[in-house]
């Protein structure tokens, strides 16, 4: 081994930022209590106080604790705050409040015919992490309005840590933004960077020595516009405080050229994502920079090789360095991606447990790396035994089936195509299905309300037998399938009660998947996710939504839609395998999907739903990289499709997402039917399928799911109508935008009531 020492570089330990929620939540339940006024505001405030004050202590064996990356709601909306641009129909003349954040984020219903619509929401980069999009206009002004930053600065001085703040740089967050004029953002820039210097100047008076400023678009193509303003920005914000440039997800060596004449002190290099870059920014960087190193995975919950990394890095300084360097140790990206505490999972196999790492003990890791570089004739063998579960795996007779990979071999030999082309499964359908023009329906969920929880926590625990909790779950679907056709919308669905979670609830059928009990990650506001982890080959062993699909049919005349999630969603929110390709456990997942949809085909269920809203999630930064992509993803979708009959009519919805770029993929799904989000876009996502003149049938959401507004009949009429003008009428359903599961039955049966009546009124205007 190489002695990391010989050149006497220096090192230090940090993370780029760590989960805001809580061990058990704290902060969705104490969010959700306040919007139902069950809290009051110091109440709140006081949970995240606790959150955050645990957050530094557990990161107070680092060299430095990372703050300001607690969020009420997101990070960006946060930064939004900060620097006094929030929409005016939020804020209007008043001062910034917790409450203006949450109207923001979720709309407002006290003004206007359906209140102030909540600002656009869109995935992080290709993480299932949201936020919400900032909206700028050629008048925007910024000032500082919001002290959260610099009380979370001072909270944590005073309790005695050495204290890195993050922050949001600016020209990543005017990227990440979007024009509600016509005109070019990037004049902005100036007037927001003169607000930054405000910001770092407040920082440099309370002693900050080190920001953390995040350029994360430096992992995109970025076009040249943005690319040169990138040294003028730094050349006002460089010299107050030392400026760490961070960028992660993807790499960032292309931009070395520019980077190194930046005014910083350090950039951060996410090596899990490209380890290759290191060797050119050591040759490139000015030797008095420090360089971050991202070596422990925030976006996955392996456990880290440390051995590997010891070695590696060992070898990459001391071959590429010309003299000693300040080098820091840290995670990829944020722990935000990671899941709280692996103490807390005690049903875990122990040689299983054995292969994980949550944040807490990421940080951990962090810490081992930092310490076997600075002395690793002291710690080589510690970070041996450490590595030693997830070396043993690799040769795991249990992780590589044989019939797993037979039939992936199988795979290579058919085609995924349907047995027709879309026209003619159109007819078929139509002659099937009997629909009205308009058709209705909903995306899949509707209300989970505690006495639901509470059961399938019951049955989980074996507090209840599968026959009781089978006929409490019939009574649910009963119910649900009661009041659809008491709304008299067309097509139905059972409403998932069974689910906890559409990604979770197949890793729970599916055998290669291991879920966990408190693997929480927060996905935007109070919304978290508990993705379950693929740890060895997939397959499905017996049908796993067909009873449920099969009663709710049976309970009704109108069309029972069956309810899948889709092969790439499924890799994209679950923590993929990382020995083996994203693209192989993506076909592993769209076999067992065949199967499911054949069964369901044959029990009668003449519409399926294959939801794929990570689709555009999943897509790589790189342009080079992404066509790849999109072929197997598409593939896969269309495997997992393949066995349907012409007749049998395949949904898939999408929200979220920008469709412009990836448009002829979404048409090659060839699915019969899409529903996509639209209300809290103005119907804008619908202009890509306009301009590429879209095939198939669509389904614009009417109406934003996530507001607790209840959407007028004029406003979803008008959506309804608009979209009409850009996809022809007979192509256009009418629903949601996304599934129910987390509003209440009072606002969804209203909200559902004024979407069919338009429906019957549009019908007959245009009849």
């Amino acid at each position: 081994m190489s002695q990391a020492n010989t050149l006497n570089h220096s090192f230090k330990s940090h993370v780029l930022g760590y989960p805001r929620v809580g061990e058990q939540r704290e902060l969705k339940f104490a969010l959700e209590k306040y919007w139902k006024g069950e809290f009051t505001e110091q109440q709140l405030r006081d949970v995240g106080k606790t959150i955050r004050q645990q957050n530094w202590a557990t990161q107070s064996q680092l060299s430095f604790v990372t703050v300001g990356d607690f969020a009420w709601y997101d990070h960006v909306l946060s930064t939004s705050a900060l620097i006094g641009h929030l929409p005016k129909r939020h804020r209007g003349d008043s001062d910034i409040s917790l409450d203006t954040l949450f109207k923001v984020a979720r709309g407002q219903s006290n003004s206007g015919c359906c209140g102030a619509a909540a600002s656009d929401m869109t995935k992080w980069f290709n993480t299932n992490y949201h936020y919400i999009t900032p909206e700028f206009s050629a008048d925007d002004k910024f000032e500082l309005s919001w002290s959260q930053l610099f009380d979370e600065i001072e909270e944590a001085l005073a309790l005695g840590h050495s204290v890195k703040p993050v922050l949001l740089g600016p020209i990543s967050y005017l990227y990440l933004g979007k024009e509600v004029d016509s005109f070019d953002r990037l004049t902005l820039l100036p007037k927001l960077v003169a607000v930054y210097q405000q910001v770092i100047q407040r920082l440099a008076d309370l002693g900050i020595e080190w920001l953390q400023i995040d350029e994360p678009i430096l992992s995109l193509d970025l076009p040249s516009q943005w690319l040169q303003v990138f040294k003028p920005t730094y050349d006002e914000l460089g010299g107050t405080v030392k400026l760490l440039l961070s960028s992660y997800f993807d790499r960032i060596d292309d931009k070395l050229a520019i980077i190194k004449t930046l005014r910083v002190d350090g950039v951060h290099l996410d090596l899990v994502a490209n380890e290759a870059q290191l060797i050119e920014a050591l040759s490139v960087l000015p030797n008095d920079w420090v360089i971050s190193l991202g070596v422990v995975n925030g976006r996955n919950v392996w456990k880290c090789d440390a051995h590997y990394w010891l070695e590696n890095l060992s070898n990459s300084l001391n071959g590429n360095a010309t003299s000693a360097r300040q080098i820091w140790i840290g995670s990829s990206c944020s722990l935000l991606h990671s899941p709280l505490n692996l103490e807390l999972e005690t049903q875990l196999p122990a040689d299983t447990k054995s292969w994980f790492a949550f944040a807490k003990q990421k940080v951990s890791e962090v810490c081992q790396i930092t310490k076997a570089l600075s002395n690793p004739s002291e710690y080589a063998e510690r970070v041996l035994a450490y590595s030693r579960p997830i070396h043993q795996r690799k040769n795991s007779i249990n992780v590589h089936k044989p019939q797993v990979q037979q039939k992936l071999q199988r795979l290579k030999e058919q085609s995924s195509d349907r047995l027709l082309p879309f026209p003619e499964r159109q007819a078929a359908q139509r002659n099937a299905l009997n629909l009205p023009l308009f058709p209705t329906t909903t995306i899949g969920s509707f209300p989970q309300t505690g006495d639901i929880r509470r059961l399938r926590s019951q049955f989980k625990t074996g507090a209840l037998t599968f026959d009781a909790y089978r006929k409490q779950i019939r009574s649910e679907i009963k119910a649900v399938v009661e009041r659809q056709e008491s709304l008299d919308l067309d097509v139905l669905v059972h409403g998932e009660p069974e689910r906890n979670d559409m990604a979770e609830y197949f890793a729970e059928q599916l055998n290669g998947f291991q879920t966990t009990q408190y693997g929480w990650v927060q996905s935007y506001g109070s919304r978290c996710v508990k993705p379950a982890i693929v740890v060895e080959d997939i397959e499905r062993l017996e049908p796993m939504t067909v009873d449920w699909t099969r009663y709710a049919q049976s309970l009704t005349t109108k069309p029972m839609k069956g309810m899948l999630t889709g092969p790439v969603t499924l890799m994209c929110w679950t923590f993929p395998r990382e020995d083996i390709t994203r693209q192989t456990i993506t076909q592993q997942l769209a076999i067992a999907l065949k199967e499911e949809v054949s069964d369901l085909q044959d029990a009668g269920i003449n519409i399926i739903q294959i939801d794929e809203p990570a689709l555009r999630e999943g897509l790589p930064l790189r342009l080079a990289d992404q066509q790849h992509y999109l072929e197997w993803a598409v593939d896969a979708f269309k495997v997992s499709a393949s066995s349907a009959l012409p007749e049998t009519q395949i949904h898939t919805h999408m929200c979220y997402s920008d469709f412009n770029q990836i448009i002829d993929s979404v048409a090659h799904l060839d699915a019969d039917v899409i529903t996509i989000e639209t209300s809290r876009s103005n119907m804008e996502l619908l202009d890509a399928f306009e301009a590429f003149d879209y095939p198939n049938e669509i389904g614009p959401g009417v109406y934003d799911i996530h507001s607790p507004n209840i959407p007028s009949e004029q406003w979803m009429e008008q959506l309804v109508k608009r979209a009409s003008t850009q996809i022809p009428k007979e192509r256009l359903w009418i629903n949601p935008d996304c599934g129910l599961k987390t509003r209440g039955w009072d606002e969804t049966e209203k909200s559902l009531k004024n979407m069919v009546n338009v429906a019957k009124k549009l019908r007959k205007e245009f009849a």
